[in-house]
Formats: C-alpha cells, structure tokens, sequence
C-alpha cells in the first residue's frame, strides 16, 4: 500500500487542534532525534512549513520539530 502525504488541509487541521490546547510559552515534551524526551516551551504558533509539515518552534533548541514529536506537558493544565 503507497503511503500518501498528507493533504494541506490535514496538516492546517493538525497546527489548528495543536493550537487550540496549546498557547505560545506552553509546557511541552519533546521526543528528539536521539529519542531522548525534553522538556522545553513552545515560542511560536503550530504551522505548516513549506506545505508539506507541521512544525514547531521552541524555546531554547535550534530549528522546528514535527509536532507528532511535540506532546503538551502535564504541567500546563
């Protein structure tokens, strides 16, 4: 079975559910390359990056995650 990228809307419906739970300077958790989970807070709204990604930006670490790799942390509610 060929795996089809997600559509845009799809990834502006993931950015805007993302958003709606989770506000700028967020708590989050982030699963990085490595594996290793960080705690860290979100400095930007979700996006859609280049229109093929749902993206990130956090506090003190370089570049945008994959927001399938971003959870809210506990410590936010």
């Amino acid at each position: 079975m060929i795996m089809r990228p997600p559509t845009a809307a799809a990834l502006q419906a993931q950015c805007d559910t993302f958003n709606a739970v989770c506000s700028v300077g967020s708590p989050v958790i982030v699963r990085m390359d490595c594996g290793d989970q960080v705690s860290t807070v979100t400095r930007s709204s979700a996006e859609v990056l280049s229109g093929h990604s749902a993206v990130i930006w956090l506090k003190n670490i370089s570049g945008c995650y994959l927001l399938d790799r971003v959870t809210v942390s506990e410590e936010a509610y």
